[in-house]
């Protein structure tokens, strides 16, 4: 039997640096999705995994595996555990003989991911795994996240710990319980890729819709208009752990002026949570609560610069969507990374197209997304 799981992306729609300093962040799935697909074929003793997007193949002999990693095996997928710093030098011997090209050695943590979570759920199988990804990597839409989410929730699908209607053809999303699973192995999962998340990216991935965070605490919410936003990936990479720092040393610089700018984040966070949750009955209502969603994103932008998070690239895409009337804002860590250019009901096919043209011809890559769409889903083997 093969398996397909699907996880989308997300974009951080306010909030993003002042979470840290204990406001409340709004994120957000997107239909932009990772897709992972597990067989096991016959007749073959491999391990192997397959990033179609980047024409790269790895393959591993399972015994090679259960000599590297005899204390894993897929007997607990039901309590996930943290990989250990002994298991990902032992993980890491096994993909040093992989020979990964020096442009692509920054995938070593994703194989390495791969690889735990594929022993700790499945145990020493062959089988055939392949990845593709609408997501650009490393830009701030949480393609890790989607990868560890659709990878757990593959091999889940295909292990005794949850019960799923096999017959189903289609798409089908996971119950309460497996959905929790799910998220708390892509989580572990995570930690191997960024050492200290804060769960926001694999919660979203997994559960889809729409979240808000503030210090640990986590709560679902769910939109009640369509949303679309034109995302703008810069493709400048940017240091997210020196640009959090540059926040944090701003704040100690200028405590109080800092502390205000926080505080007027964590405003707007509130305000977009509520305005987002409001029924909108008709027209005149919709079309009212999407002007204040631009001047609250308009607003949060103002304050990421405040927190000196902005970049050149990103202030071109601002300077590009005002001229044709169009609210903008980094999303993410800033520096560089993605720009979140909100899409109101009314705007025109015919101005979209040109922002996008225009954009395009800076170099940039533009995706048009829905916000706060389906979480995880999975497919045995019917349509797609």
């Amino acid at each position: 039997m093969e398996v397909r799981a699907r996880a989308p992306g997300k974009i951080i729609l306010a909030g993003e640096h002042a979470v840290v300093h204990g406001s409340t962040a709004v994120a957000a799935a997107i239909d932009l999705y990772t897709y992972v697909s597990l067989c096991f074929p016959e007749n073959d003793d491999t391990l192997k995994l397959q990033l179609k997007d980047m024409a790269l193949e790895f393959s591993w002999p399972v015994g090679r595996i259960k000599e590297a990693l005899p204390n894993l095996g897929g007997s607990l997928p039901s309590a996930p555990i943290s990989c250990s710093p002994e298991l990902i030098s032992s993980i890491t011997a096994l993909i040093d003989q992989q020979n990964i090209p020096e442009a692509k050695i920054g995938l070593i943590s994703g194989v390495s991911t791969f690889l735990w979570l594929y022993t700790s759920i499945q145990g020493f199988k062959p089988a055939k795994v392949v990845v593709t990804s609408e997501l650009p990597l490393g830009s701030g839409l949480g393609s890790s996240a989607a990868f560890c989410v659709s990878l757990s929730a593959a091999l889940l699908a295909l292990s005794d710990s949850v019960e799923l209607d096999h017959s189903h053809r289609g798409w089908l999303m996971f119950g309460e319980s497996e959905l929790e699973l799910v998220n708390k192995w892509a989580f572990e999962g995570e930690k191997i890729i960024h050492g200290k998340p804060s769960g926001i990216d694999n919660t979203v991935s997994t559960y889809g819709n729409m979240i808000m965070y503030k210090l640990g605490s986590l709560a679902c919410i769910k939109s009640n208009m369509p949303l679309k936003m034109l995302v703008t990936n810069t493709k400048i990479g940017r240091n997210t752990r020196a640009l959090v720092a540059g926040v944090s040393e701003r704040t100690s610089r200028h405590h109080d002026a800092m502390t205000a700018v926080f505080k007027a984040v964590d405003f707007i966070s509130m305000e977009l949570s509520s305005i987002i949750q409001a029924p909108a009955p008709d027209d005149h209502a919709t079309t009212e609560k999407e002007g204040k969603i631009e001047e609250l994103m308009e607003m949060n932008q103002g304050l990421l610069q405040c927190m000196g998070v902005t970049h050149a690239s990103i202030e071109t895409v601002l300077q590009t969507t005002l001229k044709y009337k169009l609210a903008s804002k980094l999303t993410g860590a800033g520096g560089g990374g993605c720009v979140l250019t909100f899409l109101p009901s009314q705007v025109s096919g015919a101005v979209v197209d040109k922002v996008i043209a225009e954009l395009e011809s800076c170099g940039f890559q533009c995706f048009i997304a829905g916000i706060g769409g389906n979480g995880l889903e999975i497919n045995f083997g019917g349509s797609s």
